[in-house]
């Protein structure tokens, strides 16, 4: 059951300056783009800014740039339109892949790809309604002392489930975030933790404003396991690309979201050789994968079938790539 929406001021900056200072202003303070996952978490209580930064009249944020140097896509870029462009599609077809995929056609006109970079993880002890959540006396993400999912352990196992940060991961991309010192950048793979309550490693005033990908010849593809055919966030997602070099051998990257508390870069076995045995390569890329992901009890579907899933659906699209 959803709530009314909590009293809260709305600050609309139309420079990333503007926005900055606002971020800091007060203690209490959140950004916004889309407002497809935070609004829906304000009205179930699990957020209560006091402010919140509307990011959705900076320009600067809504570019799209390719060139020799690579691809640049600015973070409020919306997901409409990232699935929409023809030069993305063409040389980087997980990523347009993996934004149709996420969530509706409705959700997408307004949903950024730095809102679903910076997703809050979800869990089926947390996304709940206050009255419910309190009845089992919340939970380690939220006023709680314990994981349900994981009750003899420390750490909150709330799973990420953004689908574009494995379909920019697979290509080497690098996150621009702006905070007070300036613009930093680093790996993507960076941004997260293995942390369900604290799962970015943004700090508070700082702001994700762009990725940067090289230019690439790698074929690539991105699909999901989810219990209906459209909307529902990925019990397992996998993003695969795969270069071929100059003797025939196929070097493949991977990375899975929806199984642990970051999205996860996957450790690939060495190429697969052009007289190499396919059946074998992707029977040891199943497992390898099976060993890596850590799904738990954050939804009603088992976590040895989300771990099975990603391992299938990896050797899927792998084999599907050569």
């Amino acid at each position: 059951m959803s709530e009314a929406l909590p009293d809260f001021k709305l600050i609309r900056p139309t420079s990333l300056d503007e926005a900055l200072n606002a971020l800091t202003a007060q203690p209490n303070t959140r950004l916004c783009a889309g407002g497809t996952d935070l609004i829906v978490n304000m009205r179930r209580g699990l957020e209560t800014p006091d402010v919140l930064v509307d990011l959705g009249a900076i320009s600067d944020l809504k570019t799209i740039t390719m060139d020799d140097k690579g691809l640049r896509i600015g973070a409020g870029v919306t997901l409409r339109d990232l699935a929409g462009h023809a030069g993305i599609a063409g040389a980087f077809s997980a990523i347009t892949q993996a934004a149709n995929a996420i969530a509706g056609p409705n959700h997408r006109e307004v949903a950024t790809l730095g809102g679903n970079l910076c997703l809050d993880t979800r869990c089926q002890y947390y996304n709940q309604s206050h009255w419910w959540r309190k009845s089992n006396d919340f939970c380690l993400k939220y006023r709680g002392d314990i994981c349900h999912v994981a009750p003899n352990g420390n750490r909150c196992r709330a799973a990420f489930s953004g689908d574009l940060a494995p379909a920019l991961i697979v290509f080497g991309a690098k996150v621009e975030i702006a905070g007070p010192d300036g613009v930093r950048s680093c790996d993507l793979a960076d941004l997260y933790r293995e942390d369900g309550a604290d799962h970015l490693t943004l700090t508070k005033d700082e702001i994700v404003i762009a990725v940067q990908i090289p230019p690439t010849d790698a074929a690539s593809a991105y699909d999901k396991i989810r219990v209906r055919g459209a909307v529902d966030f990925p019990l397992a997602g996998v993003a695969v690309a795969c270069r071929t070099d100059a003797s025939g051998a196929r070097h493949f990257a991977l990375a899975v979201t929806g199984t642990n508390s970051m999205p996860l870069r996957v450790d690939m076995p060495d190429p697969l050789g052009k007289d190499d045995d396919p059946d074998s390569y992707f029977k040891a890329l199943e497992k390898l994968v099976q060993k890596a992901v850590s799904p738990q009890r954050t939804s009603t579907i088992a976590p040895h079938y989300r771990r099975l899933s990603a391992s299938a659906l990896s050797a899927r699209l792998a084999r599907a790539l050569i």
